[in-house]
């Protein structure tokens, strides 16, 4: 994934949104992002280490009832595992999120995240507003026009609609079960890799 930063950096620019997309949740400099890519536990201990995010919630979106873990588990819900992140666009933008989102996960492997596999770990960005749809899109077609993948991209757009917070122990999972087995095969070496490509990005 050589070049890939700079690849999904362009992709936002040519759309004008680069660090100038509107607020999603009003006032304090606050935007929102609502993104899948496998299992959120992995996700939400990445984007819980990038300066400008502010808050990262586990969940479910894309489909049409409450559910609980146990029910998505099964596949038939029709959500997927989300993570919502609250960012300050002022340090992060949604450009940069799509580029840390687009590094940490295969968006080729369809319904499916390493061993974890099922239409709840599908790749989906859930865009808030008009800007996002089209960043998403945008990036979307440069890293196939790139070919980044030696398959075709199968990241959903789709409009996002509601974000039901999963229970509380699946909140800072990763801070809280480090020597949990999942976390250890799993999670540490996407952490380590995410750490080297995006160290100057990192809180301290």
């Amino acid at each position: 994934m050589t070049g890939l930063k700079s690849i999904i950096l362009t992709a936002v620019m040519l759309v004008g949104v680069f660090g100038r997309i509107d607020a999603v949740t009003a006032g304090n400099n606050k935007e929102v992002a609502t993104l899948a890519g496998g299992c959120f536990w992995c996700l939400e201990a990445i984007f819980e280490e990038l300066q400008g995010v502010r808050k990262v919630e586990s969940g479910f979106a894309g489909g049409d009832d409450d559910a609980s873990y146990t029910d998505v588990c099964t596949g038939l819900t029709g959500h997927a595992e989300v993570v919502q992140i609250t960012f300050d666009p002022a340090v992060i933008s949604y450009g940069e999120i799509l580029t840390v989102f687009f590094s940490v996960h295969d968006p080729t492997t369809l319904n499916r995240q390493g061993a974890d596999e099922g239409t709840q770990y599908r790749s989906a960005v859930f865009y808030h507003d008009d800007r996002q749809e089209a960043a998403a899109k945008r990036a979307i077609a440069l890293l196939t026009e790139e070919k980044i993948w030696p398959n075709p991209v199968v990241t959903e757009v789709s409009q996002f609609d509601k974000f039901f917070k999963a229970d509380a122990h699946h909140q800072d999972y990763y801070r809280n079960n480090k020597t949990q087995g999942y976390c250890q095969v799993v999670i540490n070496p996407k952490l380590a890799k995410f750490r080297e490509k995006f160290a100057d990005q990192l809180k301290d």
